[in-house]
C-alpha cells in the first residue's frame, strides 16, 4: 500500500496533467500532445488509486478493468470518425449512470455513520450527485439516439415545455429537502427515487426540445454535466482527485459552450432550455419549398474553374465526415498548391455534430494546420474567393439565417460563400441539413451543384487535375 503522502502526491501530478492537457487541446498544433497529457495522468491516478486507496476486492476490480479496457480497444478499432459524436454522448451517459450508481451504494452503506451538520452535507451531497448523474444520463442517451439518427433531430416543442421544466426544478427542490429530512433518521429512499425518475425526465424533456443545428452544443453541454457527476462522485466518495477533475471538466465544458454559443448568436441558457426565449418559426419560414432551379455540374467543368482559380476556399461539413472524404480532400489540396493556387479551409463553429469535429478530420488527413481558418477570420475574405468548394454542409452555409427572420436558424453566423465569384456544392441530394432547413445558397445564380457522394466527386476532380 501507497503512504497517504504519495497519494496526495500522485494526485497531484494527475491534476497538473490533466491541467495541460486541457491546454493542449485549446489548438490544433498542440492537441496531440495534449491527449499525451490526458492518458498519462489518467494512468498515474489509476496506479495511485488501485495501490494505494483500494482495500480489497482486487480480482473483482482487475476484470472490471480488464473489461473496461478490452470494450474501449474495441470501440477505439471499430468507430468511425464520422461516430466520434455519438460516441462521446453515449460516453457521457456512463459517467451520469455511475454517479447515480455510486450515489445510491453511498446512501446504501452503513459502515460509516456520521450524525449533525456532517450527515446533513453528506445527504446533499448524496442528492446532487444522483440529481446531475441522472440528467446527465437520460440526456446524453437522447443526444446519442439524435445524432445517430435512430430518432429525428428536429425539437420536441411541448405547448407547456417551460413550465413542465419549471415543475421539474420545483418539484426536485422539495423531494431534495424531503430527502435530507429523512435521511437524517436512516430514511429517504423513496424521496431518492421520486427524484432519479425527475431528473431523467428532465434530462429527456430537456434535450428533446433542442434542434438539430444546436447539437454541437448539446454535446459541450453534456461534457459539462458529466463533469459536475464526476465532481459531485468525489465528495461522495471523499476523493480529492474527482474533485479538481471533475470541476475541470465541468467548467471547460461550460466555458466552451458559452463560447460556442456566442459565435452562433444564441443564448446559452435559450439552448438549455430548447429555444426558450428566441423568436419561434412559423411554419414555413426557410423550411418551406424554394422556388427557382439549380444548376447542376459536370466535375470537369469543376477542374476546369479550379485550373483557372487563383484563391480557392473548402468549407467542409457532416458530409465529408459522412464520405470518409478527409484523405481525398487532402490529396485535392496538395494538387491545387502545387499549380500555385491560394487554397484554404473555412471552419464553422458548429460544423459536423460536435465541437472541433472538422479539425479532427482534418488534422486526421495531415491537412496543414496554417491553412485551416475560423468563421470570423475567413469570412470577409470571400469577394476575394474565386471558387468555394462546399463539401456536405448546409445549415452553416444557409444564407435563410440572415435573411429569414423566421427561420429555425435565423440570427445563426454563417459562413458566406455565395460573396465569392462561384459555389461548388458537393452534395447526394437536394435533402435538407439536420435542422431540417431548405437553402436558398443551391438557387442562387453563382452555385452549381455537383451531385454524388463527395469522396468519389472529390476524387475525379483530383484526376482531372492530374
Amino acid at each position: 500500500m501507497l503512504s497517504q503522502g504519495v497519494i496526495t502526491a500522485a494526485y497531484i501530478g494527475s491534476s497538473i496533467l490533466f491541467i495541460l492537457a486541457l491546454g493542449g487541446l485549446s489548438s490544433q498544433e498542440s492537441s496531440k500532445r495534449g491527449n499525451y497529457y490526458g492518458m498519462a495522468g489518467m494512468l498515474l491516478a489509476l496506479v495511485a488509486t488501485v495501490f494505494g486507496v483500494v482495500t480489497g476486492n482486487f480480482w473483482i476490480l482487475a476484470i472490471a478493468m480488464i473489461a473496461g479496457a478490452v470494450v474501449g480497444l474495441i470501440l477505439a478499432a471499430k468507430v468511425q470518425m464520422t461516430q466520434m459524436p455519438e460516441l462521446v454522448a453515449i460516453l457521457h451517459s456512463m459517467v451520469g449512470l455511475a454517479a447515480v450508481l455510486v450515489g445510491y451504494a453511498t446512501f446504501l452503506d452503513h459502515s460509516h455513520p456520521l450524525e449533525g451538520v456532517e450527515k446533513t452535507i453528506h445527504s446533499i451531497e448524496i442528492y446532487l450527485g444522483i440529481l446531475i448523474g441522472g440528467l446527465t444520463f437520460s440526456g446524453s442517451v437522447i443526444a446519442y439516439l439524435k445524432l445517430s439518427a435512430k430518432i429525428g433531430g428536429k425539437p420536441l416543442m411541448l405547448p407547456a415545455r417551460h413550465w413542465l421544466n419549471l415543475s421539474l426544478g420545483i418539484g426536485a427542490i422539495v423531494v431534495g429537502y424531503l430527502f435530507v429530512t429523512q435521511s437524517a433518521g436512516g430514511e429517504g429512499m423513496t424521496p431518492l427515487l421520486i427524484m432519479t425518475a425527475i431528473a431523467l425526465v428532465f434530462g429527456i424533456h430537456m434535450v428533446m426540445a433542442i434542434g438539430g443545428a444546436d447539437m454541437p452544443v448539446v454535446v459541450s453541454m453534456l461534457n459539462s454535466y458529466s463533469g459536475w457527476a464526476a465532481a459531485a462522485t468525489g465528495f461522495m466518495l471523499g476523493n480529492d482527485l474527482l474533485i479538481v477533475v471533475g470541476a475541470l471538466v465541468g467548467s471547460s465544458g461550460a466555458i466552451l459552450s458559452y463560447i460556442m454559443c456566442r459565435a452562433m448568436n444564441r443564448k446559452f441558457f435559450a439552448v438549455i432550455a430548447g429555444g426558450f426565449g428566441t423568436p419561434k418559426a412559423t411554419a414555413g419560414g426557410a423550411s418551406a419549398e424554394i422556388e427557382g432551379d439549380v444548376t447542376p455540374i459536370e466535375s470537369n467543368e469543376v477542374v476546369n474553374l479550379l485550373k483557372d482559380a487563383k484563391e480557392v476556399m473548402i468549407i467542409p461539413g457532416y458530409g465529408m465526415a459522412v464520405a470518409q472524404a478527409q484523405h481525398s480532400v487532402r490529396e485535392l489540396v496538395g494538387k491545387l498548391r502545387a499549380e500555385g493556387i491560394n487554397v484554404r479551409f473555412g471552419i464553422h463553429p458548429v460544423a459536423g455534430r460536435m465541437p472541433g469535429h472538422m479539425n479532427v478530420l482534418l488534422a486526421e488527413a495531415k491537412v496543414p494546420y496554417d491553412i485551416v481558418f475560423e468563421m470570423d477570420e475567413i469570412n470577409d475574405d470571400f469577394p476575394n474567393v474565386d471558387v468555394s468548394i462546399v463539401i456536405g454542409a448546409n445549415d452553416i452555409v444557409n444564407p435563410a439565417a440572415l435573411d429569414v427572420p423566421d427561420s429555425p436558424i435565423a440570427g445563426m453566423p454563417v459562413l458566406e460563400p455565395w460573396n465569392g465569384e462561384t459555389t461548388i456544392i458537393l452534395k447526394r441530394s437536394m435533402a435538407t441539413g439536420y435542422a431540417g432547413v431548405q437553402n436558398p445558397l443551391f438557387y442562387k445564380d453563382n452555385s452549381r451543384m455537383l451531385f454524388g457522394d463527395a469522396k468519389d466527386s472529390i476524387n475525379s476532380l483530383v484526376k482531372g487535375l492530374d
